[in-house]
């Protein structure tokens, strides 16, 4: 039935992306950069994690930032281009997803592609990453344009829409970590890679102190908020 076919199209998607993850960013990062794609991961959990919990490429750069140059070594003189530029266009799980979702649809109204439909779907799945705005959600709004690109009803979207949260939040935490792994191939090449930083597990890893406000500060905070409260 439909919710048979609806497992089927989130379990191949999760697929996808994990493969594109663990395999294909994994490969490139170790083929360009020489990098060790274990140490990459290990010190990208929190990021995904948090990219994971906003669905949010642009809510998350902050926290790439600092991950990508004081976890990985990456030079802020790049860090600062590569990292707000791929959270603008380097949208490859949104790109996985648009591809994976026409298809499933196309399915379900028992619409054969064909060969020309196809390469259409990859072109605009493509496109229409790159136009995709970090936000939550936003993938569904570009996903129409496909659609009606291959002469889907655009009404399909409904389908998925129950199932796409979550599958936002895993592809969110995938576009980031591609983001920071472009970020250290960048700057493996343009000689701005710390591999000691990289290297080392504990580079860039917050300690207590860092966590610890000052009781002068934590009172100054608390009469600002008592002003605002007070004028409110």
């Amino acid at each position: 039935g439909l919710l048979a076919d609806l497992a089927g199209y989130v379990l191949v998607l999760i697929a996808a992306l994990m493969i594109h993850l663990f395999v294909t960013l994994m490969s490139i990062l170790k083929m360009f950069s020489g990098m060790s794609p274990s140490i990459f991961l290990r010190k990208m959990r929190e990021t995904q994690i948090f990219a994971f919990s906003t669905s949010s490429s642009n809510a998350t750069i902050p926290v790439t930032l600092r991950a990508v140059t004081d976890r990985l070594g990456v030079d802020n003189s790049v860090a600062s281009f590569t990292v707000p530029f791929g959270a603008t266009i380097n949208m490859d799980g949104t790109a996985i997803m648009q591809g994976v979702a026409t298809v499933f649809i196309a399915n379900a109204y028992g619409v054969d592609l064909g060969i020309t439909g196809y390469l259409t779907v990859i072109l605009m799945s493509v496109l229409a990453s790159i136009g995709t705005a970090g936000v939550p959600g936003v993938g569904l709004i570009m996903l129409s344009m496909v659609f009606t690109q291959v002469g889907l009803p655009v009404e399909g979207i409904g389908l998925i829409l129950g199932v796409d949260r979550l599958l936002d939040m895993i592809r969110t935490a995938v576009n980031v970590s591609g983001d920071a792994a472009v970020s250290v191939i960048v700057a493996k090449s343009e000689g701005k890679l710390d591999a000691s930083v990289f290297n080392n597990p504990d580079a860039g890893k917050l300690t207590d102190d860092d966590l610890d406000i000052p009781d002068e500060v934590e009172h100054e905070i608390a009469e600002v908020i008592k002003e605002t409260h007070d004028k409110a």
